[in-house]
């Protein structure tokens, strides 16, 4: 942790911006299957409580009747918000949605601790009385020190792998190992309400940040621990709460013909890439690994990537 001003995470192409992007034509279904097509693009999802990520993609998987879809970054079943699941041949474009930065709302309850840093595991109280509890100067203070660029340590109860096995695999087994700190940026937290022993965050921050151990981080550096009690993901990459769609809303969409309507374009999700616009010669050329006709194409937004220069 450092006391310099964090980074401003990278810039998406804000959700006013895309409404008044037309959608690609031909339109993203291609191929038949199940129901009558198979989709191509991005399904935002707003993830109940309860599920987990994979949850909801095989719920997808059922509503639209396709075996390709995966999500782009999980939440735990406690939380909410946006998951984007991306659906057939956008699959391929998960890695790059997954690097993207994210934004929450958290709720942290102070005066108590978790074993998994959440409302899941077993509770202890350390601060009965809410009168000993931070006021809202000592917690502006300490919110100072966790902006930035900084490393932090995985919760034991985390899909991350270490030694070859998943941390939580470890933990349920009774055994915490000593983790490896990973290095993490937050770019904005933001005290939006306190009344004791819960305050509301706002978090913007990179790939890989638990906001379970942000909250227990935040706890042992105030003292009297806390934990997470609530989250809602508002934002992932480009995608936001604003445009998320129950899971009711797309089986009725999909039920009505109207699934192109709820589906986003994949190249969302490389949006800041230059964009190389190919005739039908240099897409053949391009297709056989061969060099494309100098004249056969145009790029937008900087200089075509080395490896497709003539």
């Amino acid at each position: 942790m450092t006391g310099e001003p964090p980074p401003s995470p990278p810039d998406p192409l804000s959700y006013e911006e895309r409404g008044s992007l037309q959608r690609p034509s031909p339109p993203l279904f291609v191929g038949e299957g199940v129901g009558g097509v198979r989709a191509a693009g991005v399904l935002v999802i707003d993830k109940p409580l309860g599920l987990t990520s994979f949850d909801v993609v095989a719920r997808v998987r059922r509503i639209c009747g396709l075996k390709t879809v995966g999500h782009a970054g999980t939440l735990d079943p406690l939380a909410t918000g946006v998951l984007p699941v991306c659906l057939g041949s956008a699959t391929r474009l998960i890695e790059f949605l997954a690097d993207a930065s994210k934004a929450y709302r958290a709720v942290v309850r102070l005066g108590a601790t978790s074993v998994t840093y959440d409302g899941e595991g077993p509770i202890t109280t350390t601060v009965a009385d809410p009168a000993l509890l931070p006021d809202q100067a000592g917690l502006a203070a300490a919110l100072v020190a966790f902006r930035g660029a900084q490393t932090q340590l995985p919760p034991m109860h985390s899909a991350v792998q270490q030694g070859g096995k998943r941390l939580y695999e470890l933990a349920r087994a009774g055994i915490e190992v000593e983790r490896i700190p990973r290095p993490i940026t937050i770019y904005a937290l933001d005290l939006l309400d306190y009344r004791p022993p819960d305050l509301t965050l706002h978090v913007e921050c990179s790939k890989g940040t638990y906001i379970r151990s942000l909250a227990h981080d935040l706890g042992a550096a105030l003292g009297g621990g806390a934990y997470l009690a609530g989250l809602i993901r508002t934002r992932h990459g480009p995608f936001v709460l604003a445009e998320a769609i129950s899971l009711d809303d797309l089986a009725a969409a999909q039920r009505e013909g109207r699934l192109d309507e709820v589906l986003h374009p994949p190249d969302l999700l490389v949006q800041s890439w230059p964009r190389l616009d190919l005739n039908a010669t240099a897409a053949r050329h391009l297709a056989q690994g061969k060099p494309r006709p100098p004249t056969a194409s145009r790029c937008h937004g900087g200089p075509a990537p080395a490896r497709l220069r003539p």
